[in-house]
């Protein structure tokens, strides 16, 4: 049979078993339920796995019981994070309070750059188009509507309290989670090879170690870059003299978790408030930021992270689009690793099929 017949009979099965499926929802639609539920626990808990089993592994290596080193683990990564948030939380309350107060005066400011755009003769011919938009007309509605907003808010206190509950639920469960990964992780692969025909478990052990091999590189290296982009930031906002430095530095640290895009977003709000402090200081903002990414993407991440990905940008630009517009800010952190995933299954399976062809 040729293979691109093969091919096409498998996407039309695909696709035909896709449009069954979307006929039964009802019959799936506790299994979506259940895999919501775990899969923010599962998340997080295989984040962390892949962030302190090297720690697990280093500290058996003195003979030290397993069991005993992941106890070791969990106090101290819990000691650590504690006394982060206790160190650092008054900062940052302090710092949010004056990023609150700074609100009104970015709004002003903004509302005065509009109108000397209108003014401006650069934008003469845009002039009556925003006279017909009348921006102060529709933001005198929008404050209007603002008693409005209370009815919403009472309405919306369930689904406050349902998020409250499934955060604490998630913050229970993890550690257990994470406990018996570290504990039995090295040998689910195993146990899913024996559960195979023994005619597959060759291809599926390759599989599961390429899988393992990208997802370790990915996760270890891109939150070991974050922390550096992160650290660098604030240590340069504190060089220039920006205000609120160490909430701008984290809101870099985390959206540099985001690829390719993410460095972008992290530094939009060092850039606005350098533009409220001085003009100068967004130049200074830009100008160090550059530089961090420069190092980081030349030097920080080829040593960390190698070259085991090796996903084109513009790849990774489009899957940031359709995941961004399908799942938001969670398809971001996720659209990588699961192209990873996909990428590494895929190869294997075409690379079987032209191998059965000659």
């Amino acid at each position: 049979m040729p293979r691109f017949f093969k091919s096409g009979l498998g996407i039309l099965l695909l696709l035909l078993i896709l449009f069954m499926l979307s006929k039964v929802q009802y019959i799936l639609q506790p299994v979506g339920v259940m895999i919501t539920t775990i899969l923010a626990p599962i998340l997080i808990a295989g984040v962390l796995y892949y962030l302190l089993s090297p720690i697990v592994r280093l500290i058996m290596r003195a003979k030290v019981p397993k069991t005993l080193a992941i106890l070791f683990v969990f106090l101290s990564f819990i000691g650590f994070l504690t006394g982060g948030i206790v160190f650092l939380y008054p900062i940052i309350q302090e710092q949010l309070l004056s990023l609150a107060n700074y609100l009104p005066t970015l709004a002003k400011d903004v509302m005065n750059l509009i109108k000397d755009l209108q003014h401006s003769p650069f934008t003469a011919r845009f002039a009556e188009e925003a006279t017909k938009f009348d921006l102060e007309q529709r933001l005198t509605d929008i404050l209007g509507n603002v008693g409005d907003m209370a009815t919403t808010i009472g309405t919306s206190t369930l689904k406050i309290f349902d998020i409250l509950t499934s955060t604490i639920i998630v913050i229970i469960t993890v550690p257990f989670v994470l406990f018996y990964m570290l504990k039995d992780g090295e040998n689910l692969p195993k146990r899913i090879v024996r559960l195979t025909p023994k005619r597959y478990r060759h291809d599926i052990d390759g599989i599961l170690s390429k899988i393992n091999t990208g997802l370790s590189a990915f996760i270890q290296g891109q939150i070991i870059v974050s922390m550096f982009v992160g650290v660098c930031v604030y240590i340069w906002y504190l060089l220039i003299g920006l205000d609120n430095a160490l909430v701008l530095a984290l809101i870099a640290l985390f959206t540099n978790l985001i690829p390719f895009i993410g460095p972008f977003i992290g530094t939009l709000p060092g850039v606005i408030m350098g533009l409220i402090q001085d003009p100068y200081m967004a130049l200074y903002v830009i100008l160090g930021v550059l530089i961090i990414q420069q190092i980081e993407s030349n030097l920080i991440s080829p040593q960390v992270m190698g070259r085991k990905l090796d996903v084109h940008p513009v790849t990774v630009i489009l899957l940031l689009l359709i995941a961004g517009s399908v799942a938001g800010f969670l398809g971001l952190l996720l659209a990588l690793p699961t192209y990873t995933v996909l990428k590494v299954i895929v190869s294997h399976i075409y690379g079987r099929l032209m191998e059965d062809d000659e």
